[in-house]
């Protein structure tokens, strides 16, 4: 059994254009991330050939705040045209708003029960919207430790439970190890609890946000882990390489990616 694998075009190859990134992983044979699409050539983009795994799929609003959550809906709805020229399967957002470097706009270190009604709500409506256009809309864990302090519901298994109460095939989770392993740990039995709702997985190893084998993680027994709860779908490298922004360290990262994730 075999994943489909994709690389993030925004933490790779950074010494070279945003297109030339797609170009080269999509010439090795890996689907492609985006994060912000606003302000770039998506014709040229699409012109690559890429397949175009995931995207962000909002640029305002917090999902869990009552005074915000219609921007993400409003965001997003003006992203689907940029989605579906993409051809893109996954709109990424997050539990609360992020701003410059990954920081929350508005820190905040404890969840109410107003927020997870909302953060129900809000993926309710982000359901109908992916409903109608034929996306999913993923919502991704992140660490409160170390990269994104201050976002309430962050935790996989506050993600995971918001996935679940929508309980709707356009919601499902972008399932961040990188981020779970900061935070929680104990990879393998969340990827088997995750799985029924997850719709992309990211990985990263730690310390550091580099490729697989460079840090603790045992990524080859998480494939295997993987293959015996039936997952088939994309796995993404959202990490930078160990030797930098060079084309050589890209390509390295990019080997190291695969061989985790093949089949032994």
């Amino acid at each position: 059994m075999s994943f489909r694998l994709a690389v993030c075009a925004e933490m790779v190859y950074g010494e070279l254009p945003l297109i030339d990134r797609v170009r080269r992983i999509h010439e090795q044979g890996f689907e492609v991330e985006l994060w912000d699409t606003r302000g770039r050539d998506i014709s040229a983009l699409a012109a690559t050939g890429a397949t175009f795994s995931s995207m962000s799929g909002y640029f305002g609003g917090s999902v869990i705040d009552p005074a915000t959550a219609h921007e993400v809906l409003a965001s997003a709805e003006k992203l689907i045209p940029t989605a579906l020229e993409l051809g893109v399967e996954r709109m990424v957002v997050h539990p609360a708003e992020l701003g410059e470097g990954g920081r929350a706009v508005q820190p905040t270190h404890r969840s109410t029960g107003e927020m997870w009604l909302t953060g129900l709500r809000t993926l309710e409506g982000l359901a109908g919207l992916g409903e109608k256009h034929g996306i999913t809309f993923a919502l991704e864990n992140l660490n409160t430790i170390l990269d994104h302090p201050g976002i309430p519901l962050a935790r996989a298994k506050d993600t995971l439970a918001l996935v679940q109460a929508v309980n709707h095939p356009h919601v499902k989770m972008m399932l961040d190890l990188y981020h779970a392993q900061i935070g929680e740990g104990n990879l393998i039995e969340l990827v088997r609890a995750a799985q029924p709702f997850t719709g992309e997985i990211q990985v990263a190893d730690v310390p550091g946000r580099f490729e697989p084998g460079t840090g603790e993680i045992n990524y080859p027994g998480i494939a295997r882990a993987l293959r015996d709860a039936g997952y088939t779908g994309v796995i993404g490298l959202e990490a930078g390489a160990v030797g930098g922004q060079s084309i050589e360290a890209g390509d390295n990262a990019l080997a190291a990616f695969r061989a985790a994730f093949s089949p032994n």
